[in-house]
């Protein structure tokens, strides 16, 4: 071994070492040599000598692939030399003959990751390489060049730009015919071998050669045909796929008589299965010629007892979802070509071929009275861990577990052939109606299944159940039945009220659901009644005939057991799963839950402490803060500081979990500030997080602002003296790479910096002023929405503080001038105001009255010449906007404009303290006290007195007569 071989195995081996101390600076030394030239070469010089151990060889792949990710990209910083890649490319294939599998993977999945960047382009020999080993007789070569190969059709099938896709459709038309040539080869040899007892090495071989190649098929037929009904190839395939599932479970049968269980061919078997199902769905239009055979092939295997004997369990998974998907594509429109038509009728005519009435009822029957029914093990799970067996049954698994997969085929077939189904379970019903004996397991589990299919066909049960009925009479009864084998019907019962509230319950009754209810999630229930019952409350509260005045008498007791059993269940899951019921009644009943808050908001932070680790529950618990906020009002403060620990925690962008927590974080975040009474130090601190925030989460810049808002409605000078500047020099930097939505958004909190702390805000967002100004006199392409907020803050500026505004004009002139524009600042202003007049029109009326006082204060006769040259738009714009905002007053014959005098005392107390808040800054904003009609008055009475009749009256005979008959109703001079 060369000198850099050795340096590197030594490494190696140290990085293995379980000492820190030898550890730590062997990843430092590895970490340095990533960007060294020769690096990689030894690396591979380490993996492909099969003398060293198999630990040593291994790290050197692992260390290889990161590297692969950090510099095989051409325009990678320290990318790895051209010369060095193109000797790894051809070394790589030079030998298949790896004798340890789990090493062989990772050289395949190493050259899959290269094959990712180069292929076809820099290494156009891959694929013709692979397939020349794979012709040849070395048995081990041939498997390591399959699973080669496999691993770079999947990587080249994942890419999805245009080009990409049309480079795999011709790697697959040139290689698609060899492949299903070899895998029906292999395949046969599989089945000759089983029936012919051979040995269990030799046949293994095979079937392992067979499902690599399968694999590779799989991805070929789904990704590699625009149209796979043109390739006579592909459509093959895929009708022999049938075949060859018939003969392997044949052989599985027979292998498993002879004691045999190959676990690689269920996973034959299986994927089998996995080609249909993923081309249905990448290519529905196409799978009509398979849909009958699909359903038949289903319908023998999952429904006859001659099929049902030769499949396990993974399978008929497989084949009910592929029933469930045919199903369901029948039911709906696939606009997918012009002939969507004539598809869609072709999937219908075919259901109706395969699915008479005789076949649908026993496919219903046999999904209720076999498929339905709890096991044995379901029951021990119940017994054994029952928070495991609620919470396995609540899940959408239905594309692996078997009771969810045959619930959704159900539901599938119920809605669409309704006709046939709905009298079928109405019979079941009516056999299984009426209380049983709690000690006939068989029969109450019989029950528990026909309960279950006729609460996931409530929908389509409307006509034909009198649920009212049904509820006040047998249902109610059932749920007093105290035996331990009963509880199987009593949480049935909880889950199936549950799913027709909504559909048919008398609103009468509703009082006698929560009642019910209450009873059940008593704490001497059965854990998995009660965890039942829960569900079904959430189900009645988010109904759109829930009232919540009918059920305060019921809200304490309900909202006291909810507590209980938050306290009781143990798994993060569950109480997830709780909170979620705990957290809708709180936003349902809003303030009503404020007198039976306390316990809950008492035990919160002790789950909180527990949940660490747990995502998904944290977020269950800021989802519950957020209600209790907002339904506690002030009130609130009892629950202040563990809102800002979580607060601090969940939007904190240095910490990993913050990406599930944000969200919800920032709406709690959001509800804090709104409810707060006073700003305290803590609640200040914590607007720390917000640059980094608005820096990294474009997702939640909108409620990131809306913080910012409330910051400034709470304290305004505090803000802006603490955060103020930095949050501005962020904002800024955002501006370049937001829509004119996002740009609104940022203007409007400038807006209220200039409105919260006038002198203050104007100060602070200086450096953006002089952008707005910059922008607005140049006016290229800038739309409407966004000149409206702009010419809105340019105004304030000019009505409250000339000194400011004058000097950012002397800014935007010197910019100007710096960029090779000479101008001057009277040239500036002329062309600002120019922009202005132009869009004022189209501006509305809340702003409209800003922009026209503003103009009335450059109505002096210091303002600059450029100014009165369009002194006649001025004044028809300031007309037009009385026009907008005033009304003619009959009693006093004049026109009168709205100005609020003070505020009242139901305007003080009504809405949320920010709300308050927010009314009193709108309140003391100037402008909402400011006559526009007498401020225009008194500035042209200024002006006439300043710059002298003659001069005055030379002005205004260059209005046009329209402005002039307006302006007389407004102003007498």
């Amino acid at each position: 071994m060369e000198n850099m071989d050795v340096a590197v195995v030594e490494v190696l081996q140290q990085a293995g070492s379980q000492d820190p101390s030898i550890l730590k600076p062997a990843e430092e030394t590895l970490k340095r040599w990533e960007i060294e030239r020769g690096y990689y070469t030894a690396l591979y010089n380490v993996f492909s000598n099969h003398s060293l151990t198999v630990n040593i060889r291994w790290m050197a792949i692992l260390c290889f692939k990161n590297g692969i990710d950090k510099y095989w990209r051409k325009c990678a910083p320290n990318a790895i030399a051209e010369d060095e890649k193109e000797f790894l490319r051809q070394r790589l294939i030079s030998n298949f003959e790896e004798p340890v599998n789990q090493l062989a993977v990772q050289l395949a999945a190493l050259i899959a990751k290269i094959a990712r960047h180069d292929c076809p382009r820099e290494w156009h020999t891959l694929i013709p390489t692979l397939l020349e080993v794979i012709r040849g007789q070395s048995p081990l070569a041939q498997h390591r060049a399959l699973l080669t190969l496999h691993h770079v059709i999947k990587t080249l099938a994942s890419k999805r730009l245009a080009a990409d896709r049309r480079l795999f459709q011709e790697l697959t038309s040139n290689v698609f015919s060899y492949i299903l040539n070899l895998w029906n080869s292999y395949t046969e040899s599989f089945l000759i071998l089983t029936s012919n007892g051979a040995d269990t090495h030799q046949i293994q071989e095979a079937l392992e050669k067979a499902l690599l190649l399968l694999r590779i098929l799989r991805k070929l037929v789904i990704n590699g045909f625009n149209i796979l009904t043109e390739s006579p190839d592909a459509m093959s395939f895929l009708k022999i796929v049938f075949e060859r599932a018939k003969a392997c479970l044949e052989c599985r049968k027979t292998l498993i008589s002879r004691g045999i269980q190959m676990e690689v061919c269920d996973k034959f078997i299986i994927h089998l299965t996995k080609v249909l199902i993923g081309v249905l769905e990448a290519q529905p239009k196409c799978y009509v010629e398979l849909a009958t055979t699909s359903l038949e092939f289903s319908v023998f295997y999952c429904f006859t007892e001659t099929g049902q004997p030769l499949t396990f369990e993974r399978f008929v998974v497989q084949c009910l979802n592929l029933m469930k998907s045919i199903v369901e594509m029948s039911s709906c429109s696939y606009a997918l070509a012009k002939d969507v038509t004539t598809h869609r009728l072709t999937f219908k005519e075919t259901d109706f071929e395969i699915f008479t009435p005789v076949t649908l009822t026993e496919i219903c029957s046999r999904l209720v009275t076999h498929y339905f029914l709890l096991t044995p093990s379901d029951l021990e799970l119940w017994d054994t861990d029952p928070e495991s067996f609620v919470i396995d049954d609540a899940f959408d698994s239905y594309k692996y577990s078997l009771r969810p997969c045959t619930e959704g085929l159900f539901s599938a077939i119920s809605h669409r052939f309704r006709d046939v189904i709905a009298p079928v379970l109405v019979d079941l019903m009516q056999r299984h109606h009426q209380p049983c004996d709690p000690n006939d397991l068989h029969t109450i589990l019989l029950k528990d299944a026909v309960y279950n299919a006729v609460g996931l066909a409530a929908f389509d049960l409307y006509d034909e159940v009198n649920f009212d009925q049904w509820f006040s009479t047998t249902l109610k009864e059932e749920l007093k039945i105290r035996s331990n084998n009963y509880r199987i019907i009593r949480r049935r019962v909880c889950w199936l009220i549950g799913r027709w509230t909504s559909v048919k319950l008398s609103s009468e009754l509703r009082p006698g659901l929560y009642e019910l209810m209450i009873e059940v999630l008593s704490p001497d229930e059965d854990l998995g009644v009660r965890l039942a019952a829960s569900d079904a409350l959430k189900l009645a509260i988010d109904d759109f005939q829930f009232n919540p005045e009918e059920f305060s008498p019921y809200l304490a007791p309900t909202f006291s057991l909810l507590l209980s059993l938050l306290k009781e269940v143990k798994e993060s899951d569950t109480k997830m799963h709780v909170l979620y019921v705990l957290s809708f009644m709180i936003e349902r009943v809003g303030s009503e839950i404020n007198p039976h808050a306390a316990a809950l908001c008492s035990y919160l932070p002790a789950v909180w402490q527990q949940s660490e680790g747990h995502d998904m529950l944290r977020c269950a618990i800021i989802s519950t803060l957020v209600h209790l906020e907002k339904a506690l009002g002030a009130e609130s403060i009892v629950m202040e500081p563990l809102v800002v620990g979580v607060v601090a925690l969940s939007c904190d962008v240095n910490q990993d979990y913050h990406v599930y927590l944000l969200e919800d974080g920032l709406r709690l975040w959001l509800a804090l500030l709104e409810n707060v009474s006073r700003p305290t130090p803590v609640i200040m601190d914590l607007a720390k997080h917000l640059p980094a925030l608005l820096e990294k989460s474009y997702e939640y810049l909108k409620l990131s602002l809306y913080i910012v808002e409330a910051y400034i409605i709470l304290s305004p000078q505090e803000f802006i003296s603490q955060r103020g500047t930095v949050i501005v020099e962020t904002l800024m930097s955002l501006l370049g790479d937001l829509g004119a939505d996002g740009t609104v958004m940022i203007m409007t909190v400038f807006q209220l910096f200039l409105r919260a702390s006038p002198r203050q805000g104007a100060e602070l967002i200086k450096p953006a002023l002089i952008n707005i100004f910059e922008i607005t006199y140049k006016d290229e392409r800038t739309l409407l929405m966004v000149m409206s907020v702009y010419l809105s803050i340019i105004a304030r500026i000019l009505w409250l503080y000339k000194d400011i505004f004058i000097q950012v004009i002397n800014e935007v002139t010197r910019k100007l001038e710096m960029d090779g524009n000479e101008t001057k600042e009277e040239a500036v202003l002329g062309k600002i105001i120019h922009t202005w007049l132009n869009h004022m029109p189209y501006v509305m009326s809340d702003k409209s009255k800003l922009l026209a006082v503003a103009l009335c204060s450059l109505l002096e006769v210091n303002s600059p010449p450029s100014v009165f040259q369009h002194f006649p738009l001025m004044i028809s714009n300031i007309v037009g906007t009385l026009n907008d905002i005033t009304k003619y007053d009959h009693e006093k014959g004049e026109h009168v404009e709205h100005i609020k005098e003070s505020v009242s005392s139901d305007d003080e107390e009504y809405g949320n303290k920010h709300e308050q808040r927010r009314r009193r800054i709108e309140f003391n904003d100037p402008l909402s006290r400011i006559s526009l009609k007498e401020t225009f008055q008194n500035q042209l009475f200024t002006l006439r007195r300043q710059i002298g009749v003659n001069h005055f009256n030379q002005l205004m005979s260059t209005l046009n007569p329209e402005t002039e008959k307006d302006l007389k109703l407004y102003v007498s001079l």
